[in-house]
């Protein structure tokens, strides 16, 4: 950039031919020209004494420089080039006229050169990279000569101690869109059929209806013998039995209309006969078989549907779900899992958990009663499903906050599975959701700075905390180190927690130690889907299945009827009054089923008819007389079949069977006269008992 005079002079020998000057210079104008060039050296000396200064604060920087940090991390790459740009540029604008830069001298003289103040010099100048530093509160913020702003780390981004004070976040303002509770009048008394018929609607039933005898007629079961198309009552009467069997536990669904002294439960038998409940359990469908064919032919596209079988059942129960009840500020995600042993790609396996396998839900549930809000089934990496490229994780939370009417201002709590401060940023800063949860160490953005961290063998209750921007990371010391990210918490707020810790003499001794605040409120508001799970597992109805989609309907079934209790409890609770528990509640709800439901009597079209004269009464003993030798008796055993058509002969000794009015079994034969299903066997005569009972001579 700068030249020397003897170069000047022969630049000026050779174009002073061209212009017309002389090559000689005059004593005055040699004089001035010195002057100019040692005002300039002046200028460039005062210059760079003021670039030394300031980056004398730099250089005490840079002492306390973490030592796990690189030189990268330390200056931005813009920052370096500049860095370069002055080091060459000082290098010339220090050299004298009479001196050569330092380029041009032998190695041994320019490493000679280089030492002394100027290599002081130049190392200043390799850290001031022409930028002047402006502190600020939590960082070193550095700004460069073209407006660009660069951040460096400071002694903020070290784990502090519990004794050193945290500024506490602001508080959310909770603002949903609905009343939290119950969407319901507050002040009517509803009934347990009531509340399960909010989830299990008309609409619902006939859904499944139509759907179960689509099924039937695809399959040909209407041609077997004994089979009639499901009704709405017949429906309700299934579900009731179905909750009926999660109260009273059998081994096998048979055991529930046994008629030995073992197995004698008259409430089945008089809600629907065996036969019938075993009928309308195998044909149970929850989707048009046409809708289910035409997504059989999509399948291995982005088009297929997985959970097909079950999609009508599911969108209706989630959407009672999301319109009957409006969560407090607390919510919580978890997993829950569905127990099966069906050979299917949708059965997942979590060690940790007491059900390891079967159908994994991700559920959102209210920490405050434990209602499920919003849940969906584990599907994997659909080929048409939209993902943010954020991870798993976060697809899955963002995907169960979908709820209508949610709001603002809630406090959502979550494991390590779903904690990230990339999702705890975007909840924050999109959604105004807070969050708190348990995170690992090997997550994307989690603090990787040593300094101060926790050491081995440290006390019990030791913490460690450190704060970026909104997110605040905490260690804390149990039986085992507890690391929590939170954007709603202060580090430590003066909590203490009990714990037995064992002192210098051997002894196990209660001891107070400090506990954060982001880890007693997780303790106390993450339970919500546990709290859930719970009250379904106490008398669930899932039995064993060979198609996988009716596991599905079961735990929905359950879903409901948990959901249901929870309404009740909660308007009772808003209304004043003491609530039902839940056996208390499922008890009532079975005997209301049973009523809405159908009857034994009253199955459906009959296969025979009776016959078509008036059905006397059953004559009393006074008016009863003898038989006279070779009059015809009137009471004579009849069998069902012998008025029934199209039989095959190898159902003939079974078809048309009904219960015997004495023993409650299966019999062929009727009396003629009296009308009366009874036995007739070489066992079991109750035909002559009945007759004998009521004074009738045969």
């Amino acid at each position: 950039m700068f030249l020397s005079d003897s170069e000047e002079e022969d630049e000026e020998f050779h174009t002073g031919s061209e212009s017309g000057r002389s090559s000689y210079y005059s004593l005055e104008e040699e004089e001035q020209e010195q002057e100019q060039q040692q005002e300039k050296q002046q200028e460039q000396q005062e210059q760079l004494e003021a670039e030394t200064e300031g980056a004398a604060g730099l250089w005490e920087l840079n002492r306390d420089k973490p030592a796990d940090s690189t030189d990268e991390e330390w200056t931005p790459t813009a920052n370096r080039r500049a860095s370069w740009r002055l080091r060459r540029r000082c290098s010339v604008s220090t050299s004298s006229p009479s001196t050569p830069p330092l380029d041009s001298l032998p190695k041994r003289r320019r490493r000679s050169q280089n030492r002394g103040p100027a290599r002081k010099k130049l190392l200043l100048h390799k850290l001031q990279t022409n930028q002047t530093p402006q502190k600020t509160g939590k960082k070193q913020v550095v700004v460069g000569q073209d407006g660009e702003e660069g951040v460096r780390a400071t002694e903020q981004d070290r784990w502090r101690d519990v004794n050193e004070e945290d500024v506490e976040p602001v508080q959310p303002r909770f603002r949903p869109e609905r009343p939290p509770g119950p969407q319901l009048d507050r002040t009517a008394s509803y009934t347990p059929l009531e509340l399960f018929q909010v989830f299990f609607s008309d609409t619902v039933v006939r859904t499944l209806v139509e759907n179960t005898n689509a099924y039937a007629r695809q399959n040909r079961r209407d041609r077997e013998t004994g089979w009639s198309p499901v009704s709405g009552a017949d429906m309700y009467s299934f579900l009731g039995l179905v909750l009926y069997m999660g109260i009273a536990r059998l081994k096998t669904l048979k055991d529930f209309w046994r008629r030995d002294k073992l197995f004698n439960l008259p409430f089945p038998t008089s809600v629907m006969p065996g036969r019938r409940f075993l009928a309308i359990s195998r044909t149970l469908h929850m989707n048009h078989p046409v809708a289910e064919a035409d997504n059989e032919c999509r399948k291995g596209t982005a088009e297929y549907d997985k959970l097909c079988k079950v999609r009508p059942l599911y969108q209706q129960i989630l959407a009672a779900c999301h319109a009957f009840y409006h969560p407090g500020q607390h919510i919580s995600i978890d997993e829950r899992m569905v127990a099966t042993k069906a050979r299917i790609g949708l059965k997942r396996y979590i060690p940790n958990k007491p059900t390891k396998w079967g159908f994994k839900l991700f559920v959102l549930a209210d920490s405050a009663c434990g209602y499920t809000l919003n849940f969906f089934v584990d599907s994997g990496r659909d080929q048409g499903s939209a993902t943010s490229g954020k991870g798993h994780s976060y697809d899955v939370v963002m995907r169960l906050l979908r709820v209508p009417f949610l709001g603002q201002g809630y406090k959502l709590y979550v494991d390590n599975f779903y904690t990230s401060p990339v999702l705890f940023s975007d909840l924050l800063w999109r959604r105004k959701i807070w969050a708190c949860g348990t995170i690992r160490a090997n997550v994307a953005g989690y603090p990787k700075k040593r300094a101060n961290d926790m050491v081995k063998r440290s006390a019990r209750g030791t913490i460690k905390w450190l704060r970026t921007e909104d997110l605040l990371f905490v260690k804390w010391l149990d039986s085992r180190e507890v690391t929590m990210c939170s954007t709603l918490h202060k580090a430590y707020d003066h909590d203490v927690a009990s714990r037995r810790v064992k002192g210098p003499d051997g002894q196990w001794r209660v001891q107070e130690v400090p506990v954060p605040a982001c880890v007693k409120d997780y303790n106390q508001h993450m339970g919500g889907v546990d709290l859930s799970d719970a009250l379904i597992s106490y008398y669930n109805v899932l039995h064993k299945t060979r198609k996988w989609y009716k596991t599905l309907f079961y735990h929905f079934v359950d879903i409901a009827t948990v959901n249901a209790f929870i309404l009740h409890k909660e308007t009772c609770r808003l209304q004043g009054r003491t609530p039902l528990t839940q056996k208390g509640f499922r008890e009532r709800l079975i005997v209301s089923l049973a009523e809405i439901g159908s009857k034994p009597a009253r199955l459906g079209p009959r296969t025979f008819p009776f016959p078509s004269f008036p059905s006397p009464a059953p004559p009393s003993s006074s008016s009863v007389a003898l038989s006279a030798p070779g009059a015809t008796p009137g009471h004579l055993p009849s069998y069902f079949v012998e008025r029934m058509s199209d039989v095959c002969p190898r159902y003939r000794a079974t078809a048309g069977r009904r219960s015997c009015v004495l023993c409650k079994r299966k019999s062929p034969v009727y009396c003629s006269a009296c009308r009366k299903t009874l036995c007739f066997t070489a066992t079991r005569n109750c035909y002559h008992d009945w007759h004998m009972a009521n004074g009738v001579c045969i």
